[in-house]
Formats: C-alpha cells, sequence, structure tokens
C-alpha cells in the first residue's frame, strides 16, 4: 500500500530533481507504519537525516507538496457525479515541545497549530483528496480581543477561512463542469459573506451550512413591534412536516448511543443583511429543519437547521441534504486519523516551517488509511491486488488463515480488509459495524512488518 501512496507527489516540483525523488522515499517510509516516529519510521540514520535535511530545505513548503495531489484529488473528482467537499478546523497541540516559531493556541501557555482543511468526498464517505488546507497559530497579543476583531472586514478576521473554503469549491465547480460540487461545513461557517459570494460567484457551488445565526427576513412582524422583522427559525418551525425518518446516534462522550425519531420540515426564505452590514443585498436560501421528538430532553436532542443552495421541492431532495450534511462526519475521522493514527501531536522538529512540511506529509498519508478503509465499502467486488501487493496480501492471508492455502487470484477488498482489521483488533462479528480507521491503520502497520519478512524469506530461499 505505500508504494502506492508515492504516486500522490507524482510530477512534485520543489526546484531540485533529487528532492522530488526524495519526497517520494520520505511519503512510502511514513505510509509504511503511521504511527511510527520520524527516527522508527526511517531505515537507518542516513535515511532519518535524509527526511530532515528535506523537511529543513528552504525550497520545499507545504504548498508545494500538495500540489500534486490535488491534482490527483481532481482527476478522482471527475469521475463522480456528486462530489462533497467538507471544511473543518481542528487543534494540533504542541505545547509540551514546542517549535522555534511555533506561536500559540487559545492561550499564551498552549502552542501548536489550527488546521483548516478542505476534504473532497463522495456521499457514500469515500475519499477522494485533499483540496487545499491553512495552518495557522495565534499572536499572543491578539488574545481576548473578540470583541474588536468584530468589527474587522472579514479579509482580517480568522473566519475568512471559511469564504476561502467556498470559493474553493466554486473554483472545483468551473473546473470539473460535469460533477456537481457541494461545500459542507459545520456551524461556524454561518458568514453572510458566503450567501453573497453564492449569488455573485460566476460558477457557485452548492452549499450546506449548519446554522447558528437566527437571521431576519425582509417581512416585519407587526405583533412584536414596528421595527422587527420575522425570524427565519420560526418561519421554519410554523411550516408543516415534510417528512419523518428514524437514525441510529453513535455514543458520544454526551450522550449515550439511540435510535431518535426526526421530524423534518423545509422551506425557502429570502434573508436581509445583517444591520450593522446593511449596505450588503438580501439573499435567498433554502432552510432545511431536523428536529427529535420524544427525546431525553436531556440537552442531546437532535435540532439541526441547516442552509442550502440544493433543490427541497420533494421529500427526497429533502432528505438528501441531510444525508449530505450527514457525511461532513467524515472529516472528523479524518483529524482523528492524523492524530491517533499518525501521532502528528507526536512529531518533534525544531522550526515550525519544518513541522508544517512534515504536517502535510503526515495528512496525505492519513488521507490514504481513510482512502482505502472506505474503498472497501463502496467497491468492496474489486481485487485487494489494486492497493496493496503480493508480499502485503499474501503474508497477511498466511497470519490470519493459517490453516488454508493462499489463493491462486487475490481475494476481494471486503474480504482482504477483513483479515486485515483483524490484524488491528476487529472481531468480524456478524452484525459488527464494518471495520473503520483505526482497525485499520494498527492492520497496516502489522502487515508491513509481515511484509517485510515475507520478501526477506522469499530472497533467501
Amino acid at each position: 500500500m505505500s508504494d502506492g501512496i508515492s504516486l500522490e507527489l507524482e510530477g512534485i516540483d520543489v526546484g531540485d530533481k533529487r528532492l522530488n525523488e526524495r519526497s517520494n522515499i520520505i511519503i512510502e517510509t511514513l505510509a509504511a507504519d503511521p504511527q511510527a516516529s520520524i527516527n522508527g519510521a526511517c531505515d537507518g540514520w542516513t535515511e532519518t537525516q535524509a527526511a530532515y535535511r528535506f523537511f529543513d530545505n528552504s525550497r520545499v513548503t507545504p504548498e508545494k507538496i500538495l500540489q500534486p495531489h490535488i491534482e490527483a484529488t481532481k482527476q478522482r473528482i471527475r469521475t463522480h457525479s456528486v462530489v462533497l467537499v467538507v471544511q473543518d478546523t481542528t487543534e494540533l497541540d504542541f505545547t509540551a515541545h514546542p517549535a522555534d516559531g511555533q506561536r500559540c493556541l487559545n492561550s499564551e501557555k498552549r502552542f501548536g497549530f489550527y488546521d483548516h482543511t478542505h476534504l473532497a468526498i463522495t456521499p457514500e464517505k469515500l475519499s477522494l483528496g485533499i483540496l487545499g488546507q491553512e495552518l495557522y497559530d495565534r499572536d499572543p497579543a491578539s488574545l481576548g480581543r473578540t470583541l474588536e476583531r468584530r468589527t474587522l472586514p472579514i479579509e482580517q478576521k480568522e473566519s475568512m477561512r471559511w469564504l476561502t473554503g467556498y470559493r474553493l469549491a466554486c473554483e472545483l465547480t468551473a473546473e470539473c463542469p460535469e460533477t456537481t460540487v457541494v461545500s459542507v461545513c459545520a456551524a461556524e461557517a454561518d458568514i453572510y459573506d458566503i450567501f453573497v459570494e453564492s449569488e455573485q460567484h460566476a460558477t457557485p457551488a452548492a452549499f450546506i451550512i449548519r446554522s447558528t445565526e437566527n437571521r431576519s427576513t425582509p417581512e416585519r412582524d407587526p405583533e412584536l413591534g414596528p421595527n422587527v422583522y420575522r425570524k427565519v427559525r420560526d418561519e421554519v418551525s410554523v411550516s408543516g412536516v415534510r417528512a419523518t425518518r428514524t437514525i441510529d446516534l453513535p455514543q458520544t462522550p454526551q450522550r449515550q448511543a439511540r435510535r431518535a425519531k426526526l421530524e423534518i420540515r423545509a422551506i425557502s426564505v429570502t434573508v436581509k443583511p445583517p444591520h450593522a452590514r446593511s449596505h450588503l443585498p438580501s439573499v435567498k436560501y433554502n432552510v432545511v429543519l431536523v428536529e427529535e421528538f420524544d427525546g431525553p430532553g436531556d440537552g442531546t436532542d437532535v435540532c439541526w437547521v441547516l442552509l442550502t443552495t440544493l433543490p427541497i421541492a420533494t421529500t427526497d431532495e429533502i432528505l438528501l441534504v441531510i444525508d449530505y450534511y450527514k457525511a461532513r462526519w467524515t472529516i472528523e475521522e479524518f483529524f482523528r486519523t492524523m492524530k491517533t493514527g499518525c501521532r502528528v501531536e507526536e512529531i518533534q522538529l525544531e522550526t515550525a516551517s519544518r513541522l508544517k512540511n512534515c504536517l502535510t506529509m503526515y495528512k496525505i498519508t492519513a488521507w490514504r488509511v481513510m482512502h482505502v478503509t472506505y474503498l472497501s465499502r463502496t467497491n468492496p467486488s474489486v481485487s485487494c491486488a489494486s492497493v496493496f501487493s503480493d508480499s502485503e496480501w499474501k503474508s497477511v492471508w498466511c497470519v490470519a488463515k493459517p490453516d488454508e492455502n493462499i489463493p491462486s487470484k487475490p481475494p476481494t477488498l471486503r474480504t482482504f480488509f477483513r483479515l486485515l482489521a483483524q490484524l488491528g483488533g476487529y472481531n468480524n462479528r456478524k452484525k459488527e459495524r464494518p471495520p473503520g480507521p483505526q482497525t485499520i491503520w494498527i492492520g497496516i502497520r502489522r502487515m508491513t512488518d509481515f511484509a517485510i519478512a515475507w520478501m526477506a524469506a522469499k530472497n533467501k530461499i
């Protein structure tokens, strides 16, 4: 599997042929053992030094590392009719070992980066690749000035990253005209500028954004006063139920797993600009309200207000909006794969610039784990040889099925992934959910050792 990941850097150009070649070696090395440190993944001190020098080279930047992967991602996107561009932010905490030049997170005593990533996925949650990233930290002097920043132009705010992400989706719409591109965001992206951008952009992408602001419509509410406007949330709440649905909610630190019954409402609205920005035009979008009824009433009841430009004329169209939003959880799995599977917060490099280069390499590695995990669900009948080498799948087969001969033809991805996941602790019970990224990355680590031993023994015989 690690051999295939080098294709994600095909055509990389950091201005030096040797550095280009070194990038392929490094990413194959890191992908072969995602949880190992750089020293542990590299074969000896010479290889380790070469990796450190690569990350330290002034010609190497995160943008140059990521660019060939972005182009490969776009090629994959063009083969799908609908692609979701999911963006979100996570913390990368390096407080225990900050690099030189490392600034802070939300406290002067916490050091690290905020990682804002744009991940392309299919509605079936197959990760197609990373389309962009922003790694940023904060100046300690800027902390505690939230009210002062509120009046600044969006270009001077951290929230600009959400508008940048939407514009990226719009550019993708122009580059991939046969693909419907939908920008899917969490509540932090409920920014009026995105709605204006959607109406003014030459090639607007559709969007789904979870709402936090209860914006006003242009209609006044005479019952509440001459200067009071009707609220979007109130308008959708009193509209008729368009559909009902039952979903299974997984367990989280805040709630127990349960089956939730949902009522779904949907309307189209016109929204007036915020009072402080009255010079902006009014905008139109659709609102889908998802509310749990007969819930526990303990603060964990489902209540989503989804803003979208996707159609809502039929029940199927409304349910599609909800399904697309639910797929947003894939980026949370991606961040978890980075942090737990690749242990990126344990990386120790001397400077912030080296750290950013290294993080970008690991990010592509984490994507690869996510990709092959969901590939086994979306294309289960494909031969495992399309992803894994003979030494990898054959050695795993021998360990997982010691009483069976190696098949003459490679097994399917579905069959092989069950074996690989078992190496990572998957129980493979009859009604168990498909294996997730965690069992896969652990399985990959063990598989790598088996494959090395397989090749060594083969060469000795």
